[in-house]
């Protein structure tokens, strides 16, 4: 089951994403540091939670673990996505709704999607 973030995890996730290589809980706790009063131990669960999400990998180095994320934001995007279809009830419905809203440059980004996407099934 793909699940939303909370504020810190949302935080944590966006840093490590923009880093793209395996960063330290101290390494994380410095740059949020700057935004905000918090505990290495607060990072360090919220790390671990994340961890247990499926959400980072981790190995260990020393006696720490060095993180990274299991999948890029855009994959998490759309596992979200999916989920939120699938729990939809009707999905032809609920993907027309979703179309319907779509800014001018969401569809754009939309159809140079699918130009890129395989056909399935053989239809072209």
């Amino acid at each position: 089951m793909v699940r939303g973030l909370g504020e810190l995890e949302s935080a944590i996730m966006d840093w490590m994403w923009a880093r793209r290589r395996p960063a330290t809980v101290r390494d994380v706790l410095e740059d949020l540091r700057q935004e905000r009063a918090i505990a290495y131990t607060t990072v360090m669960t919220v790390m671990d939670n994340l961890y247990k999400k499926d959400l980072l990998k981790r190995r260990p180095v020393g006696r720490a673990y060095i993180y990274e994320p299991v999948a890029s934001k855009e994959a998490y995007t759309a596992d979200l996505m999916r989920h939120a279809l699938a729990g939809g009830g009707n999905q032809a419905a609920t993907l027309v709704h979703f179309l319907e809203r779509l800014s001018p440059e969401e569809a754009a980004a939309l159809e140079a999607a699918l130009q890129v996407f395989p056909s399935r099934g053989g239809r072209a």
